[in-house]
């Protein structure tokens, strides 16, 4: 059914004719007659009584549910244009971002901060979650755009935030903390403290290790880098972070060596659904974020 159509219907009612409806409509009274006639055809049903020209039209009992449910349709029409228009202008709408635990406050903290300033009117959820979360999140359409470690061939497109080689904290009394710099083998026999599972970086890692050739042993695990880097002060082990983050959390008692390897890098990204319709919201965060990164 075409609401133009049920538009020029309703203008006739209103105008109490199809003479003073053509003004209004901008269209010929043959061509108006004609397009109601359709519109009867169509649902089989007579919706107006046409009295000798000049009278005034009436409308059947069927014409009255078409002329009250035409109305809704066409408010309903208006509402929907003026809701997209200001999404559009971001006067209205939503942002559903997950956040990865691991150095989003650190790189996207100010970028929010822009957000918020140029965009008030947008109601903003952030999801804090590990890699394994976020992304079911963002598959089951609960967020619209994630941050974390993220291959862009699985589906997925995004920009790249930020690249940070890794270092090993170690506590300063281990043997190795002398060094200049560690091979991921240096590690074998080194008992660590690593990340909960449904971390990304936790699984990166535990991969280094593996394709070196061993498995690490004696794994104490967390949630909070600094908590983290507090173990290693205590003794309990080594951990291998981003050089920003163990920088952030450095404590008394613990060295940072850096880790020669050029596979194992910590890149993080701003990821979404290749598949997927972005919001005008969205939209308007990876333009920040690209204004963002220009100027860095």
């Amino acid at each position: 059914m075409d609401l133009k159509v049920i538009r020029y219907f309703i203008e006739i009612v209103d105008a109490g004719g199809f003479g003073k409806a053509c003004e209004k409509v901008h269209l010929t009274q043959p061509a108006l007659s004609k397009a109601v006639r359709q519109l009867e055809e169509e649902l089989d049903l007579t919706l107006l009584e046409r009295g000798k020209r000049g009278t005034q039209v009436k409308l059947t009992p069927a014409g009255e549910v078409v002329y009250r449910h035409g109305k809704d349709l066409l408010d309903g029409r208006k509402r929907m244009l003026a809701e997209l228009a200001a999404q559009r202008n971001l006067s209205a709408g939503e942002l559903n971002l997950g956040l990865a635990p691991l150095g989003s406050a650190e790189i996207f903290a100010p970028i929010i901060a822009k957000y918020r300033q140029q965009y008030p009117q947008i109601e903003m959820h952030l999801l804090v979650r590990g890699g394994v979360e976020q992304t079911s999140a963002i598959q089951k359409g609960e967020i619209e755009l994630a941050t974390g470690i993220i291959n862009f061939d699985d589906g997925y497109d995004g920009i790249r935030v930020f690249n940070d080689p890794m270092v090993v904290v170690l506590p300063k009394e281990n043997p190795l903390a002398s060094r200049e710099r560690l091979l991921i083998t240096d590690l074998s026999h080194e008992p660590q403290v690593m990340f909960e599972t449904e971390y990304t970086l936790y699984q990166l890692v535990l991969n280094a290790c593996q394709a070196a050739g061993f498995t690490p042993k004696n794994i104490t695990r967390v949630s909070q880098a600094d908590f983290g880097i507090a173990l290693v002060a205590a003794g309990t082990g080594i951990m291998v972070l981003p050089r920003s983050i163990a920088r952030r959390y450095s404590i008394p008692g613990v060295v940072n060596i850096p880790l020669a390897s050029d596979e194992l890098r910590w890149e993080l990204s701003l990821f979404w659904r290749k598949e997927q319709v972005l919001s005008f919201a969205a939209q308007a965060m990876i333009n920040l974020v690209k204004k963002h990164l220009a100027r860095k």
